[in-house]
């Protein structure tokens, strides 16, 4: 039998709480987003003997699954099978967002339950890095075009980087460029007061942090998740591929064997769901043609394969349904967005007509200079 640990998101983790669920995850991670359950706002559901954690988000009427269970690979489908019994008693269904082919392989056997593709991730071996890099003169001229302007990658400890006050800068620098409100879950963007096992290369011109790459443990596939590249307001271009080639040099010479960059959503190189309904396929056709203005998917995706991984692995959404719904879908739209998706969907809107406005006034004052020079 296994219990919730928590029950509502108005309870706050215990330390003892967050150090079991922490030592499972480095125990057990396999999928790519095991570690991000320790994120802020997170809940966690732990089985009565200890033995597994589910990270999961509460919303109306589900609790949203952070990717897997995370327990020893022969309990998984015991402790898939108890935890849905824990969400039933709380009269809510289960959906896993971010899962991957071990728990989608299991999940199928039993037969019941709707796999959307919902994208995929790109991955790498480090030790075939340099290759990759040797056979893409594109990369390497970004990379000496950052390097010309003094950039500089450091390794920063945990220690260092913590809360430090020039990383939240440069992180609030990069929030106000994005055309959605920050969202949380399984793309929390507030990780700097939560380093202890993650690592953290920071991109320095002349003494100023200009961004930085957070990395997070994959322990069971020996890798890490690229989990954030973060670019200020004065990084030259070639910066991020300056920190992307420094991390994963660094990878490479302490062993692993695995990195991927995250998911790339609604990316073509996933494949496509056996069982779709008309309306899913329009929902998801509409939103990578027209949702752009918000999320560039396409830019995203070429982004990630202009690095040439060696695989895609794609990443499911599971519900038990027949078909995956609409309101799997708005449910894990309220678990990112931390509130109603309507409402958030609002507030993204005024943020852009905002940020349409800031460039326009700025578009005017340049314009009034330059007749002001003119005369």
């Amino acid at each position: 039998m296994m219990t919730t640990a928590k029950q509502t998101a108005a309870l706050e983790p215990t330390h003892d709480q967050r150090r079991h669920a922490r030592d499972l995850v480095m125990q057990y991670g396999w999928n790519a987003m095991s570690y991000q359950i320790l994120n802020p706002g997170i809940e966690w559901w732990f089985s009565e003997d200890g033995h597994a954690v589910v990270g999961y988000a509460a919303t109306s009427g589900y609790w949203v699954v952070a990717g897997a269970p995370i327990c020893a690979p022969e309990h998984l489908s015991g402790a898939a099978q108890a935890f849905e019994a824990a969400a039933r008693r709380c009269h809510k269904r289960v959906c896993y967002f971010g899962a991957q082919g071990r728990l989608a392989d299991m999940l199928t056997i039993r037969g019941s339950e709707a796999r959307l593709v919902i994208g995929a991730q790109p991955v790498w071996e480090p030790s075939h890095w340099d290759a990759i890099m040797k056979g893409k003169s594109s990369l390497r001229a970004q990379i000496s075009r950052a390097r010309n302007k003094d950039v500089r990658v450091v390794a920063w400890p945990a220690a260092r980087a913590n809360d430090n006050p020039e990383l939240r800068r440069c992180l609030d620098e990069w929030l106000k460029t994005r055309g959605l409100p920050p969202m949380h879950f399984l793309v929390e963007p507030d990780t700097l007061n939560h380093l202890e096992d993650r690592l953290v290369f920071v991109a320095e011109r002349e003494g100023q942090v200009i961004g930085f790459l957070v990395a997070s443990p994959v322990p069971q596939r020996h890798g890490w998740l690229i989990e954030q590249i973060i670019r200020g307001n004065d990084a030259p271009n070639g910066t991020v591929e300056l920190l992307l080639d420094a991390a994963m040099q660094a990878m490479t010479e302490q062993g692993a064997e695995y990195v991927t960059l995250g998911l790339s959503p609604l990316s073509r190189h996933g494949g496509t769901s056996s069982r779709q309904s008309p309306w899913m396929h329009l929902l998801l056709v509409w939103t990578r043609a027209h949702g752009r203005r918000f999320y560039n998917f396409d830019g995203l995706d070429t982004f990630k394969a202009k690095f040439q991984p060696e695989t895609w692995e794609p990443i499911y959404v599971i519900s038990n349904e027949r078909l995956t719904s609409i309101r799997t879908m708005y449910a894990i739209a309220e678990a990112f967005s931390g509130r109603s998706p309507v409402l958030f969907v609002g507030a993204a809107i005024v943020r852009a007509a905002w940020q349409e406005m800031q460039w326009l006034w700025r578009k005017v004052q340049a314009a009034r200079k330059e007749r002001s020079a003119q005369t």
